[in-house]
């Protein structure tokens, strides 16, 4: 069964419940942040396509178009948009800890990284489908609003992920622990405690032979670790945090600077996705070198996190 819905100008994702236009570049050219956010405004104020409650993607809602297993554009197999550009398409998440930057993702390779937010970048209106039966995404965490300098403002009006916070709010005891792991309630992923547990960084192969050590050896209790997708990675980030960018109140212990992923590059499969933690941008790393730490996870593998 088709992902996309087509439905006039726009596109229905029934795997989040979000309706995109079906023109990616409807707002022809780079925009700073803060003009992004105002076009998006006039849009609904004219009622485009009949609606009136278009936005900028939040980094959740945006990224959950991304496939990382295709490029130029990096979209899903057979996707039905138009023009779409491939390079940054803003949203509408600060940076938590450097809040006059905001984060951008690039529809050409799927790289999510941040910047300042006078920088001129594409923008794509997306809007939640009322009484949508599916399943939707969880809120990015973002709970304040900034200015293009990084002050906070009153978030009224603003149109920022901080006003709207959109998606499904996460459990309130999200987490549930015991001695040695710690299981995710809400995407039902079992993650060590410790996310330094192996101390050393490591090339990509050696995290693979790491893990497969574990199960050998039933660590934990468990002879199912795998390492994690770059999906299921980014799942843990808290766009309100930093430094670590995970929830407040996490319970995890030494976590580190950036981990591998199980996810290769299309764009050149020496390198594979990583996640860096002190803000949560998802970015690249070499596979030949050791650069970058394991974090085992077991439980179902998720390709999509709601």
């Amino acid at each position: 069964m088709s992902r996309f819905l087509i439905e006039n100008e726009t596109v229905i994702d029934k795997q989040t419940g979000l309706m995109w236009t079906k023109n990616a570049t409807l707002l022809d050219f780079p925009l700073i942040w803060g003009e992004a956010l105002h076009a998006i405004k006039e849009l609904n104020k004219s009622g485009l396509y009949g609606y009136h409650n278009w936005k900028i993607p939040n980094r959740k809602e945006l990224f959950s178009l991304i496939s990382h297993d295709t490029i130029n554009p990096s979209l899903p197999y057979r996707h039905p948009f138009t023009n779409v550009f491939n390079g940054y398409y803003w949203t509408s998440t600060t940076c938590a800890r450097l809040p006059n930057q905001a984060w951008y993702i690039h529809l050409g390779g799927g790289r999510v990284f941040k910047g300042m937010k006078h920088g001129s970048y594409m923008a794509w209106p997306v809007r939640t489908v009322e009484n949508h039966n599916k399943s939707k995404l969880f809120q990015t965490g973002q709970k304040r609003c900034f200015d293009e300098k990084g002050m906070i403002i009153d978030c009224h009006s603003t149109a920022q992920d901080g006003q709207i916070q959109a998606g499904l709010k996460f459990t309130k005891a999200r987490f549930t622990e015991s001695k040695q792991t710690i299981y995710d309630n809400d995407t039902g992923l079992t993650w060590l405690r410790d996310a330094n547990a192996h101390k050393d960084m490591m090339d990509w192969n050696s995290v693979f032979a790491l893990t497969l050590k574990m199960n050998s050896e039933i660590a934990c209790g468990y002879n199912d670790w795998r390492v994690p997708n770059i999906i299921e990675l980014e799942s843990l980030i808290d766009m309100g945090q930093h430094s670590p960018a995970l929830s407040e109140g996490h319970l995890f212990n030494n976590v580190q600077e950036f981990y591998w992923s199980s996810t290769t590059s299309m764009y050149d499969m020496n390198y594979a996705w990583v996640l860096y933690m002190v803000d949560g941008a998802v970015g690249v790393g070499y596979k030949p070198l050791s650069e970058f730490y394991l974090w085992p996870v077991r439980g179902k593998e998720r390709t999509v996190i709601r």
